[in-house]
């Protein structure tokens, strides 16, 4: 019982520290000021933390210095990078999932570009004996029906499953969908929700007993243990190949006609450049990635997204060769 009243405390540092929370759980990156001082336009750009960290940080900045347009990064979700670009809070916004019917996002008047591959990881304290779980025992450990360190192999301790918050988050949608196979599946009713995955992950580097769900690419800039799942581990390579089993594609959220400079950030980003700068960044280009085209049997909506016809093209003329 004191076990559990020091989790929750920490938990409660965790998710509200000193000086109270940002508003809607943003957080803010500004570019350098010599980059802003000389921006001749800025750009607001809200989404998916875990898009933030894969490539976005790293694409602004770069971006800001080849063209002086200057881009402010806010985190807050994909849902809320989504809505915001509906509502032009955004002029664009970074998505780990597609639009969703069911809280009405299909309905707007919005487009995707698909820019790069992550994968949701399983990751641990860093001092876990343990080094890979099985897609059944995960399944099993997230349902609580294995509750144990001991029934994995590892130590007599109670395992603490952590979780994102809510059904239509990146990380919470993506982890029903591909672990699960149902988008409305639950988690175990003690597992522990976080509002968002810095909070998540953070509580899982200082949690000896703690489990977590959240994207390989921030997961890497953590001091967290990744787990292989049945054996592979989620480095770029087997993202590439298909080999690792829960592989997503990126988004950038955008209207059917952005501004000229939006417009020049998602043709920069796709070009050999933008792509080169996500590839430093650690996650998979669509280049690296493109046999995942015939791999990933959760596209929805294949309209909305504005680059999925090229790239099942290229895709389809690279079996030929």
């Amino acid at each position: 019982m004191l076990y559990i009243e020091w989790i929750s405390c920490f938990l409660l540092s965790v998710t509200c520290p000193a000086g109270g929370p940002s508003p809607q759980g943003e957080e803010f990156l500004q570019e350098p000021a010599e980059v802003v001082e000389s921006a001749e336009k800025t750009l607001v750009w809200r989404g998916c933390g875990i898009s933030k960290v894969a490539f976005v940080e790293k694409a602004a900045r770069q971006f800001s210095r080849e063209t002086g347009i200057s881009i402010r990064l806010s985190g807050g979700g994909a849902a809320l990078g989504i809505q915001a670009t509906a509502e032009g809070g955004a002029d664009f916004g970074g998505s780990c999932r597609e639009c969703l019917a069911k809280n009405g996002e299909s309905q707007w008047n919005l487009k995707l570009t698909m820019v790069a591959w992550d994968a949701l990881a399983v990751v641990v304290h860093p001092d876990n004996p343990l080094d890979s779980m099985t897609k059944e025992q995960l399944v099993a450990v997230l349902q609580q029906e294995v509750s144990n360190w001991r029934e994995l192999g590892g130590e007599d301790q109670p395992i603490v499953a952590l979780a994102r918050k809510g059904k239509v988050s990146g990380v919470g949608y993506m982890a029903r969908l591909l672990i699960f196979g149902d988008p409305e599946a639950d988690f175990g009713p003690r597992v522990i929700r976080l509002p968002s995955s810095g909070p998540l992950e953070k509580s899982c580097e200082r949690i000896p007993n703690a489990v977590a769900i959240t994207g390989v690419s921030s997961a890497r800039r953590r001091n967290l243990k990744i787990l292989a799942v049945d054996g592979i581990l989620p480095t770029p390579q087997n993202i590439a190949a298909g080999r690792y089993p829960f592989f997503r594609p990126l988004y950038l959220v955008h209207r059917p006609t952005p501004s000229p400079e939006v417009q020049q950030f998602l043709d920069w980003i796709l070009s050999e450049s933008g792509q080169k700068v996500v590839q430093e960044a650690g996650s998979v280009t669509l280049q690296q990635g493109l046999g995942l085209m015939g791999k990933y049997c959760h596209f929805d909506d294949k309209s909305r997204i504005q680059n999925f016809q090229e790239l099942e093209l290229q895709w389809k003329a690279s079996l030929q060769k």
